[in-house]
Parts: C-alpha cells; structure tokens; sequence
C-alpha cells in the first residue's frame, strides 16, 4: 500500500497595515477654518454697523469696492495713506497737552516737597535746644523762589557786630543746625544779605552794598562747614538796604538780615538763563554781538581809517553789590 504524502499548510500571518496620515491633515484643516471662523464671529461682534455695511459690500462686489475707495473694507487708519495734516497736527497738540501736564505733576511734586521740608524745619526748630532759643529771629515761608529761611536780627540780638561780617557765636551755632536739614536736599540755594538804611560810615569806599554782600558770603561759610556741600550754594547776593523787611521804619533792627531760600527748579533754571545757560546747558547766543555784515562794515572802516575818529572814551557803569 502506497503511503500518502502528509501536506502541511503553514499560513503566513501578515501584520495589520498603517492607515497613513491623511486623518491627520483633515483635521487640521477643519481645527484651522473653525478658528477662522470664530474669529470672523468675533470680530463681527466688535464691529460698528458702519463697518459691517463696508465688508456686506466689499463681499458683494470687491472690485467696484476697490475702484471706488480704501482697498480696506474696515479702515483702521493705520496706513501712511490716511494720515492727513489734520491728525498730525492733532497729535502734535496731544504731545504738547502731555508736556504741560508732565510739567504741572512735576511742579505740584515739587511744591509738596517744598512743603515737607517746611514741615521738618519747624520740628528741627522744636527740637533744637539752639534753634528754640532764637525762634522769633527765624521766619520760614514758602515764596515763588522756593522754601525762604531769613534770619533777621532782634533788639540786643543781632546776628553781626554793627558795622562787620563776622558772626556772632550763636548765630554760628544757628547756621550750623539749619546746615543739617538744608544739606540733605538737592536743591540749590541763594543767600542774601540785607542791612537798614543807616548809611556806613566805617571806612571809606565801603558801603552797605559791600557789608550785606560780605555778610552773605559768611553766612555761606558757615553752612558749608554744617555740612551744606559747596556746588548746592547756586547765588549769594547783597542788596544793602534796598529791598526791606519793614517799610515803615527803615532803620529797624529787623531788616537786618540773612535770607536762604531752598531755589525751585524753575527759579534756577531763571538764574541759568540769566547768567547765559540755556536749559540743557548750552551757552545762549550772543545777541549783542555783531552780524557778519556789521564786522565786515567795521572791517572796512578801520582799513580806510574813518573809523579813527570815531573812537570815544565813555566811563564805564560802575556795579557795586
């Protein structure tokens, strides 16, 4: 008996095939028009019914939309295109509003500044031992210029000896206490010194003009040694008996007197301009100074030598402080 051949079958079992990615890019798609979508919901939402008339008829007929205006259904007006002399001149006028309210907040700050140190030179003269003593001799008020300290002299009280600038010692020790809370600020000062209108008659050539302008300066070395730094003193001035404190009676002890004022911004901007600094600190121009037309001119005078008798002497102004 013929043996059957055994057949065995084997099955190959093939792994199951990727789908690819196809899924992937649709759904991206339909993840990005929905978002579009929404967004054009959005906007549509915070649009003006001007606006929304624009873009009905840019979608109606885009190119007669086009032809006959903006290219823009919504003008945001933030192209160059749109931007007239009108509206820069409105912006120009928006800076200019904002400069002087800058400059109001920056006045209002200094003022309560201003204000504040008022405050801590009336606890300093509470405080003091040295300062309560002479109070009545310290006025404090608050002028145009800044924070004004003037120190006046009282019967059987003066500040100076008649007639000289050398302090006396509490008048040293009241310079040295107000050094202290001056020379923690960072204004600068003016010292000015005044006299009454007794005339001096101590030494010739020497007036009240010169004793007020030396009293001034002693004042000032005294509250540089209290501790004032030397660039804070901005002017230091006398005025002899020209501006008094009492009018009624010009001989009075109290006109007699030191004045400090803590300057404001503006007052030392005033004394820059005036001695010929501009606000950033440039020289001003010269207007006194001749054209270039007027020195050519003068040029050609003193060549031809007409200009030989015009030549003058003339006395000079004669400034005395």
């Amino acid at each position: 008996m013929e043996e059957q051949p055994i057949i065995i079958k084997r099955v190959k079992k093939v792994a199951a095939g990727h789908h690819g990615g196809s899924w992937k890019v649709a759904f991206a798609d339909f993840a990005t028009a929905m978002m579009a979508f929404f967004l054009v919901l959005w906007l549509t939402t915070n649009t003006s019914p001007e606006q929304k008339e624009a873009i009905e008829g840019y979608f109606k007929d885009p190119v007669g939309f086009t032809e006959g205006g903006s290219p823009n259904p919504v003008d945001l007006e933030g192209s160059a295109s749109v931007v007239d002399t009108a509206s820069a001149d409105v912006a120009i006028n928006d800076v200019q509003l904002e400069d002087e309210r800058i400059e109001q907040i920056a006045q209002t700050l200094e003022q309560r500044q201003m204000e504040e140190l008022f405050q801590d030179l009336q606890e300093q003269i509470q405080n003091s031992d040295t300062l309560q003593e002479f109070k009545d001799q310290l006025l404090i008020d608050i002028t145009d210029e800044g924070l004004r300290i003037q120190i006046v002299d009282r019967s059987q009280r003066p500040m100076f000896d008649s007639g000289r600038a050398q302090l006396k010692y509490y008048s040293q020790d009241i310079l040295f206490e107000l050094a202290k809370p001056l020379g923690a600020v960072s204004n600068k000062l003016s010292i000015t010194g005044h006299t009454d209108a007794t005339p001096f008659k101590g030494r010739p050539g020497y007036t009240n003009w010169e004793l007020s302008a030396d009293r001034a300066n002693t004042a000032r070395r005294a509250l540089v040694a209290g501790g004032v730094g030397g660039r804070q003193i901005a002017r230091v001035v006398g005025l002899g008996d020209s501006v008094l404190f009492n009018q009624d009676d010009p001989t009075a002890p109290v006109n007699r007197r030191i004045s400090i004022i803590v300057l404001n911004k503006k007052t030392m901007n005033d004394i820059q301009k005036r001695g010929g600094q501009r606000d950033d600190g440039e020289p001003l121009i010269d207007l006194t100074a001749p054209t270039e037309a007027e020195s050519e001119a003068a040029r050609e005078q003193l060549e031809s030598g007409a200009a030989q008798d015009a030549v003058t002497e003339t006395d000079g102004d004669e400034v005395s402080w």
